[in-house]
């Protein structure tokens, strides 16, 4: 079961520290051709986000690493499941009805929290 979660949280783990870093980094004009959605939030939301993300990767990776207080990767997991939640109706609210990344994404992290309460 340790190996399915590292497998599954790492690779959570690496795309929110991309997404995150390129949200806190780029600018709204540099983001706009992968995020059609950066223009309806302020900016400072929008690092905000980043910031978010880049956390809760941090709390998927560090805590079962370190054995300090292992139950946060599960709430960093249950972190990304809301973040997803308000995504996808951030998405289907505006012209962008894409969110079949979200749901893959909102799915791999209810199963990285199951498996975070097995660790």
């Amino acid at each position: 079961m340790s190996t399915a979660y590292w497998i599954v949280a790492g690779t959570l783990a690496l795309f929110y520290s991309y997404a995150g870093t390129l949200k806190v980094i780029r600018s709204r004009e540099q983001l706009r051709p992968m995020m059609t959605w950066v223009d309806r939030v302020p900016l400072p939301a929008l690092r905000a986000l980043g910031a978010v993300e880049i956390l809760g990767a941090t709390g998927l990776m560090l805590p079962p690493l370190t054995g300090t207080a292992p139950w946060t990767a599960s709430a960093a997991a249950i972190g990304f499941v809301v973040l997803q939640t308000g995504a996808i109706a951030v998405h289907l609210t505006g012209e962008d009805r894409r969110i079949t990344l979200n749901v893959g994404l909102a799915a791999t992290a209810a199963v990285t929290a199951w498996l975070a309460t097995r660790l």
